[in-house]
Protein backbone atom coordinates (compact mmCIF):
# COMPACT_ATOMS: atom_id res chain seq x y z
CA UNK A 1 0.00 0.00 0.00
CA UNK A 2 3.33 2.06 1.06
CA UNK A 3 4.53 1.52 -2.51
CA UNK A 4 1.46 2.35 -4.04
CA UNK A 5 1.30 5.41 -2.27
CA UNK A 6 4.54 7.04 -3.42
CA UNK A 7 3.83 5.85 -6.76
CA UNK A 8 0.47 7.96 -7.38
CA UNK A 9 1.94 10.70 -5.32
CA UNK A 10 5.88 10.99 -7.89
CA UNK A 11 2.83 10.41 -11.14
CA UNK A 12 1.02 13.72 -9.78
CA UNK A 13 4.05 15.83 -9.05
CA UNK A 14 5.62 14.70 -12.32
CA UNK A 15 2.33 16.38 -14.13
CA UNK A 16 2.48 19.35 -12.22
CA UNK A 17 6.39 19.95 -13.53
CA UNK A 18 5.21 19.54 -16.53
CA UNK A 19 1.97 22.10 -16.12
CA UNK A 20 4.26 24.55 -14.94
CA UNK A 21 6.81 24.15 -17.54
CA UNK A 22 4.20 24.77 -19.99
CA UNK A 23 2.71 28.21 -18.33
CA UNK A 24 6.08 29.62 -18.65
CA UNK A 25 6.12 30.08 -22.36
CA UNK A 26 2.56 30.32 -22.54
CA UNK A 27 1.79 32.96 -20.04
CA UNK A 28 2.65 36.58 -20.48
CA UNK A 29 4.29 38.37 -17.64
CA UNK A 30 1.96 41.38 -15.99
CA UNK A 31 4.46 43.78 -17.92
CA UNK A 32 4.62 41.96 -21.26
CA UNK A 33 0.39 42.05 -20.89
CA UNK A 34 0.76 45.69 -20.70
CA UNK A 35 3.09 46.68 -23.65
CA UNK A 36 1.22 47.37 -26.42
CA UNK A 37 2.05 45.08 -29.43
CA UNK A 38 4.93 46.74 -32.01
CA UNK A 39 5.41 49.80 -29.79
CA UNK A 40 8.42 51.69 -30.71
CA UNK A 41 11.44 51.84 -28.08
CA UNK A 42 12.36 55.29 -26.48
CA UNK A 43 13.81 57.96 -28.58
CA UNK A 44 17.64 57.92 -26.86
CA UNK A 45 20.28 61.13 -27.98
CA UNK A 46 23.83 61.80 -26.85
CA UNK A 47 25.01 65.15 -26.33
CA UNK A 48 28.80 65.03 -25.80
CA UNK A 49 29.52 69.08 -24.87
CA UNK A 50 33.37 70.27 -24.74
CA UNK A 51 32.88 71.24 -21.30
CA UNK A 52 30.15 72.23 -18.35
CA UNK A 53 32.93 74.50 -16.54
CA UNK A 54 31.38 77.20 -18.86
CA UNK A 55 27.79 78.47 -18.36
CA UNK A 56 27.72 79.19 -21.87
CA UNK A 57 27.77 74.91 -22.44
CA UNK A 58 25.35 74.37 -19.17
CA UNK A 59 22.87 76.38 -21.33
CA UNK A 60 23.22 74.56 -24.03
CA UNK A 61 22.81 71.37 -22.36
CA UNK A 62 19.94 72.81 -20.33
CA UNK A 63 18.12 73.99 -23.16
CA UNK A 64 18.46 70.51 -25.07
CA UNK A 65 17.25 68.74 -21.32
CA UNK A 66 14.23 70.79 -21.76
CA UNK A 67 13.30 70.06 -24.88
CA UNK A 68 14.18 66.35 -24.72
CA UNK A 69 12.05 66.14 -21.85
CA UNK A 70 9.34 67.78 -23.77
CA UNK A 71 9.14 65.20 -26.35
CA UNK A 72 9.62 62.31 -24.23
CA UNK A 73 13.56 62.10 -25.82
CA UNK A 74 16.21 60.38 -23.62
CA UNK A 75 18.98 62.24 -23.22
CA UNK A 76 22.41 60.99 -22.16
CA UNK A 77 24.90 63.97 -21.71
CA UNK A 78 28.27 64.32 -21.22
CA UNK A 79 31.25 66.62 -19.98
CA UNK A 80 34.44 66.44 -21.97
CA UNK A 81 35.80 68.71 -19.49
CA UNK A 82 37.98 70.09 -22.34
CA UNK A 83 39.95 67.20 -23.08
CA UNK A 84 39.83 65.67 -26.33
CA UNK A 85 41.13 62.15 -25.46
CA UNK A 86 38.12 62.18 -22.75
CA UNK A 87 35.33 63.57 -25.82
CA UNK A 88 36.90 60.96 -28.06
CA UNK A 89 36.24 58.23 -24.71
CA UNK A 90 32.72 59.34 -24.26
CA UNK A 91 31.51 59.03 -27.24
CA UNK A 92 33.02 55.68 -27.73
CA UNK A 93 30.72 54.93 -25.03
CA UNK A 94 27.83 56.46 -26.71
CA UNK A 95 28.34 54.20 -29.39
CA UNK A 96 28.43 50.90 -27.19
CA UNK A 97 25.08 52.64 -25.52
CA UNK A 98 23.20 52.22 -29.20
CA UNK A 99 22.11 56.00 -28.88
CA UNK A 100 20.04 57.09 -32.14
CA UNK A 101 21.81 60.60 -32.59
CA UNK A 102 24.77 61.91 -31.24
CA UNK A 103 25.26 65.96 -30.81
CA UNK A 104 28.56 66.67 -30.33
CA UNK A 105 29.98 70.08 -29.31
CA UNK A 106 33.90 69.43 -30.08
CA UNK A 107 36.64 70.53 -27.78
CA UNK A 108 38.88 69.86 -30.38
CA UNK A 109 37.13 69.84 -33.88
CA UNK A 110 39.84 68.07 -35.70
CA UNK A 111 40.22 65.64 -33.09
CA UNK A 112 36.79 64.16 -32.87
CA UNK A 113 36.96 63.46 -36.81
CA UNK A 114 37.46 59.85 -36.77
CA UNK A 115 34.79 58.88 -33.68
CA UNK A 116 32.25 60.62 -35.68
CA UNK A 117 33.39 58.53 -38.40
CA UNK A 118 32.94 55.64 -35.82
CA UNK A 119 29.17 56.75 -35.20
CA UNK A 120 28.04 57.20 -38.57
CA UNK A 121 29.79 53.92 -39.74
CA UNK A 122 27.48 52.58 -36.42
CA UNK A 123 24.28 53.60 -38.02
CA UNK A 124 24.17 57.27 -35.91
CA UNK A 125 23.08 60.20 -36.82
CA UNK A 126 25.59 62.88 -35.94
CA UNK A 127 24.83 66.66 -35.10
CA UNK A 128 27.27 69.39 -34.39
CA UNK A 129 26.35 71.86 -32.32
CA UNK A 130 28.08 75.57 -31.86
CA UNK A 131 31.43 74.28 -32.76
CA UNK A 132 31.84 72.23 -36.45
CA UNK A 133 33.75 68.79 -37.37
CA UNK A 134 36.66 68.91 -39.57
CA UNK A 135 37.21 65.62 -41.31
CA UNK A 136 34.60 64.16 -41.08
CA UNK A 137 30.91 64.20 -42.23
CA UNK A 138 27.82 65.05 -40.27
CA UNK A 139 23.98 65.12 -40.72
CA UNK A 140 23.36 68.67 -39.56
CA UNK A 141 25.84 71.47 -38.14
CA UNK A 142 23.71 73.73 -35.74
CA UNK A 143 25.37 77.06 -34.86
CA UNK A 144 25.51 80.62 -35.02
CA UNK A 145 27.36 82.87 -37.61
CA UNK A 146 30.97 83.02 -35.36
CA UNK A 147 32.82 85.35 -38.46
CA UNK A 148 29.45 87.78 -38.54
CA UNK A 149 29.66 87.75 -34.83
CA UNK A 150 33.60 88.33 -34.67
CA UNK A 151 32.85 91.36 -37.23
CA UNK A 152 29.97 92.70 -35.16
CA UNK A 153 32.46 92.78 -32.15
CA UNK A 154 35.58 94.00 -34.10
CA UNK A 155 33.18 96.82 -35.95
CA UNK A 156 31.64 97.89 -32.32
CA UNK A 157 35.47 97.88 -30.56
CA UNK A 158 36.48 100.60 -33.21
CA UNK A 159 33.96 102.15 -32.95
CA UNK A 160 33.90 102.54 -29.66
CA UNK A 161 38.04 103.27 -29.24
CA UNK A 162 37.74 105.87 -32.25
CA UNK A 163 38.95 103.94 -34.65
CA UNK A 164 42.47 104.32 -33.72
CA UNK A 165 44.76 103.08 -30.17
CA UNK A 166 46.08 99.30 -29.31
CA UNK A 167 44.12 96.33 -28.63
CA UNK A 168 44.61 93.03 -27.73
CA UNK A 169 42.89 89.53 -29.06
CA UNK A 170 42.55 87.07 -26.50
CA UNK A 171 41.64 83.54 -28.41
CA UNK A 172 39.96 80.33 -27.61
CA UNK A 173 41.07 77.06 -27.79
CA UNK A 174 43.30 76.69 -30.36
CA UNK A 175 41.96 73.97 -33.15
CA UNK A 176 38.16 75.11 -32.24
CA UNK A 177 36.20 76.18 -34.85
CA UNK A 178 34.65 78.78 -32.74
CA UNK A 179 38.03 80.00 -31.65
CA UNK A 180 39.18 80.18 -35.78
CA UNK A 181 36.18 81.76 -37.17
CA UNK A 182 35.50 84.43 -34.30
CA UNK A 183 39.09 85.41 -34.72
CA UNK A 184 38.52 85.34 -38.89
CA UNK A 185 35.64 87.80 -38.42
CA UNK A 186 37.57 89.97 -36.27
CA UNK A 187 40.65 90.24 -38.25
CA UNK A 188 38.43 91.14 -41.84
CA UNK A 189 37.48 94.23 -40.20
CA UNK A 190 40.84 95.38 -37.85
CA UNK A 191 43.73 94.12 -40.23
CA UNK A 192 44.51 96.83 -42.41
CA UNK A 193 43.33 99.35 -40.17
CA UNK A 194 46.48 102.10 -40.42
CA UNK A 195 45.75 103.53 -36.88
CA UNK A 196 44.74 100.10 -34.77
CA UNK A 197 47.67 98.13 -33.41
CA UNK A 198 46.94 94.86 -32.08
CA UNK A 199 49.55 94.63 -29.83
CA UNK A 200 49.08 91.43 -28.27
CA UNK A 201 47.44 88.09 -29.69
CA UNK A 202 47.39 85.04 -27.09
CA UNK A 203 45.36 81.95 -26.37
CA UNK A 204 43.68 81.92 -22.91
CA UNK A 205 41.72 78.74 -23.98
CA UNK A 206 37.55 80.22 -23.23
CA UNK A 207 38.42 79.92 -19.48
CA UNK A 208 38.22 82.86 -17.16
CA UNK A 209 41.04 82.14 -14.93
CA UNK A 210 43.67 81.94 -18.08
CA UNK A 211 41.93 85.32 -18.80
CA UNK A 212 42.95 87.08 -16.33
CA UNK A 213 46.49 85.95 -16.25
CA UNK A 214 46.94 85.87 -19.39
CA UNK A 215 45.69 89.68 -19.70
CA UNK A 216 48.07 89.91 -16.23
CA UNK A 217 50.57 88.89 -18.58
CA UNK A 218 50.25 91.44 -21.13
CA UNK A 219 49.27 94.55 -19.32
CA UNK A 220 53.14 93.85 -17.26
CA UNK A 221 54.59 94.03 -20.83
CA UNK A 222 52.45 97.19 -22.04
CA UNK A 223 49.22 99.28 -20.14
CA UNK A 224 48.70 101.29 -23.54
CA UNK A 225 45.45 99.26 -24.66
CA UNK A 226 42.55 100.81 -25.35
CA UNK A 227 40.51 97.91 -26.50
CA UNK A 228 40.40 93.92 -26.04
CA UNK A 229 38.22 91.66 -28.20
CA UNK A 230 37.95 87.88 -26.15
CA UNK A 231 36.28 84.83 -27.70
CA UNK A 232 34.16 84.67 -25.24
CA UNK A 233 32.54 86.39 -21.94
CA UNK A 234 34.43 83.92 -19.53
CA UNK A 235 37.94 85.68 -20.85
CA UNK A 236 36.94 88.97 -21.53
CA UNK A 237 35.25 88.81 -17.52
CA UNK A 238 38.97 87.72 -16.59
CA UNK A 239 40.71 90.22 -18.69
CA UNK A 240 38.37 92.92 -16.97
CA UNK A 241 39.82 91.70 -13.86
CA UNK A 242 43.07 91.84 -14.52
CA UNK A 243 42.38 95.75 -16.29
CA UNK A 244 40.83 97.43 -13.18
CA UNK A 245 43.49 95.08 -10.87
CA UNK A 246 46.27 97.18 -13.03
CA UNK A 247 44.05 100.68 -12.38
CA UNK A 248 43.78 101.44 -16.18
CA UNK A 249 40.68 103.26 -17.13
CA UNK A 250 38.52 103.46 -20.15
CA UNK A 251 39.57 100.24 -21.98
CA UNK A 252 36.75 98.86 -24.04
CA UNK A 253 36.33 95.11 -23.64
CA UNK A 254 33.98 93.10 -25.94
CA UNK A 255 33.06 89.10 -25.26
CA UNK A 256 31.18 86.75 -26.88
CA UNK A 257 28.26 84.61 -26.11
CA UNK A 258 26.15 86.69 -23.50
CA UNK A 259 26.09 84.40 -20.69
CA UNK A 260 24.68 86.03 -17.32
CA UNK A 261 27.59 86.94 -15.77
CA UNK A 262 28.77 88.95 -19.08
CA UNK A 263 25.03 90.83 -19.78
CA UNK A 264 25.60 91.84 -15.83
CA UNK A 265 29.01 93.37 -16.46
CA UNK A 266 27.78 95.16 -19.23
CA UNK A 267 24.86 96.60 -17.69
CA UNK A 268 27.03 97.62 -14.76
CA UNK A 269 29.41 98.95 -17.08
CA UNK A 270 32.31 96.75 -16.85
CA UNK A 271 32.12 95.55 -20.09
CA UNK A 272 31.15 97.57 -23.01
CA UNK A 273 29.46 94.37 -25.03
CA UNK A 274 29.30 91.07 -26.04
CA UNK A 275 28.42 88.89 -28.43
CA UNK A 276 24.48 87.52 -28.06
CA UNK A 277 24.84 83.70 -28.77
CA UNK A 278 21.15 81.70 -27.96
CA UNK A 279 23.10 78.57 -26.36
CA UNK A 280 19.14 77.37 -25.19
CA UNK A 281 18.36 78.06 -28.59
CA UNK A 282 21.05 75.51 -29.88
CA UNK A 283 20.29 73.02 -27.54
CA UNK A 284 16.58 72.99 -28.58
CA UNK A 285 17.24 72.99 -31.82
CA UNK A 286 20.01 70.21 -32.03
CA UNK A 287 17.10 68.56 -29.73
CA UNK A 288 14.33 69.15 -32.77
CA UNK A 289 16.83 68.07 -35.24
CA UNK A 290 17.81 64.76 -33.67
CA UNK A 291 13.66 63.98 -33.38
CA UNK A 292 13.40 64.86 -37.19
CA UNK A 293 16.14 62.40 -38.06
CA UNK A 294 15.13 59.33 -35.69
CA UNK A 295 11.34 59.79 -37.86
CA UNK A 296 12.93 59.36 -40.67
CA UNK A 297 12.54 63.07 -41.72
CA UNK A 298 14.96 65.69 -43.51
CA UNK A 299 17.05 68.10 -42.23
CA UNK A 300 19.03 71.38 -43.31
CA UNK A 301 22.73 70.78 -43.43
CA UNK A 302 23.09 74.30 -42.15
CA UNK A 303 20.81 75.53 -39.39
CA UNK A 304 21.58 79.36 -38.54
CA UNK A 305 21.01 80.53 -35.09
CA UNK A 306 20.29 84.38 -35.30
CA UNK A 307 23.14 86.83 -33.19
CA UNK A 308 22.43 90.37 -31.34
CA UNK A 309 24.73 92.73 -29.55
CA UNK A 310 24.55 93.60 -26.11
CA UNK A 311 25.47 96.57 -25.17
CA UNK A 312 25.78 99.47 -23.08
Amino acid sequence: MKRTITTLFAGLLAVGLIACSKQGPDTASPEAASAPAGAKAEATVGLAVSTLNNPFFVALRDGAQAEATARGVKLIAVDAQDDPAKQIASVEDLIQKKVQVILINPTDSDAVANVVKQATAAGIKVISLDRSVNGAEVSAHIASDNVAGGKMAAEFLLEKIGGKGNIVELEGIAGSSAARERGQGFHSVVDGKVDVKLVAKQPADFDRAKGLSVMENILQGNKNVQGVFAHNDEMALGAQKAVEAAGLKNVVIVGFDATPDAVAAVKAGTLAATVQQKPELIGKMGIEAAKLLIDGKPVDKNIPVPLDLVKQ
